[in-house]
């Protein structure tokens, strides 16, 4: 993922729900959302360079995600960030666990962000500066910047979740889909600079990217809700921001397999 917003204990209904854009060159092979072949409990789109995942959940409330740190030229590392929600939403380690490993070997990532969730805490690591920390309840957003970095793309994704909710949509799929689906572009001053050129900065400011080679692959929204049950719906795109399909998952509760 690229850009995420977490609405944690902020329904009474849905304690979770996240709704995020995955960004990626489209050259790099993937798999869409599907139950997973090790545990069908886990649901997730797949790496097919690396193994790992960007986004994957368990149906017993466990979730994890990862983001870049966006650095040029990227870093070529022993390790993806990918395996970290891999091995994570595999695994039985709590939140806590997880974050503690992810700081002990940090050093062999490019740089990132993740999200671990064992459905009793959140946690969030960031590799640079390296730091880890409990979420508190409500609402997050992450993208590619620093720790406490708030970019144009985050604050809008913001302001429009806030008028969805306002809205009384918040229970509506499409309708955080068209919020992800988003391409206002922030004015020039308000960018980031990040190294990799104003045209390239434009291309990647909005929340939802439109590019020939790279940009926005995934819009997924997941719910988790109070009685136990979970929803992942997901809608994929191709270059120039082409629709490519969309999928809806759910589960009858912790520990069911994930059924269309």
């Amino acid at each position: 993922m690229c850009l995420a917003l977490l609405a944690l204990d902020v329904l009474p209904a849905v304690p979770l729900l996240l709704i995020g854009n995955r960004d990626e060159f489209h050259a790099r092979a993937s798999a869409s959302a599907a139950p997973w072949p090790e545990d069908p409990r886990v649901l997730g789109g797949r790496d097919l360079e690396a193994g790992g995942s960007w986004l994957a959940a368990r149906s017993d409330g466990r979730f994890a995600l990862v983001t870049n740190h966006r650095v040029w030229p990227p870093p070529r590392m022993p390790r993806s960030r990918g395996t970290l929600v891999r091995d994570f939403v595999l695994g039985g380690a709590s939140a806590a666990q997880a974050a503690e490993h992810a700081c002990r070997h940090a050093a062999g990532y490019a740089p990132f962000h993740v999200l671990f969730g064992d459905g009793h805490e959140v946690w969030r690591v960031d590799s640079t500066p390296l730091r880890a920390w409990r979420l508190r309840s409500g609402l997050h957003t992450l993208s590619n910047g620093a720790a406490g970095a708030l970019w144009p793309k985050q604050r809008r994704l913001l302001v429009l979740f806030e008028r969805v909710t306002a809205a009384g949509e918040i229970e509506d799929d499409a309708a955080l889909l068209a919020l992800l689906a988003d391409r206002a572009q922030p004015p020039d001053a308000r960018l980031p600079d990040t190294g990799v050129g104003l045209a390239r900065e434009r291309l990647l400011a909005p929340v939802f990217i439109a590019g020939e080679d790279y940009g926005t692959r995934a819009s997924t929204v997941l719910r988790v809700r109070a009685d136990g049950t979970a929803h992942l719906r997901e809608r994929n795109f191709g270059p120039a921001g082409v629709g490519a399909g969309e999928s809806a998952w759910h589960t009858a509760g912790a520990d069911s397999a994930w059924t269309q």
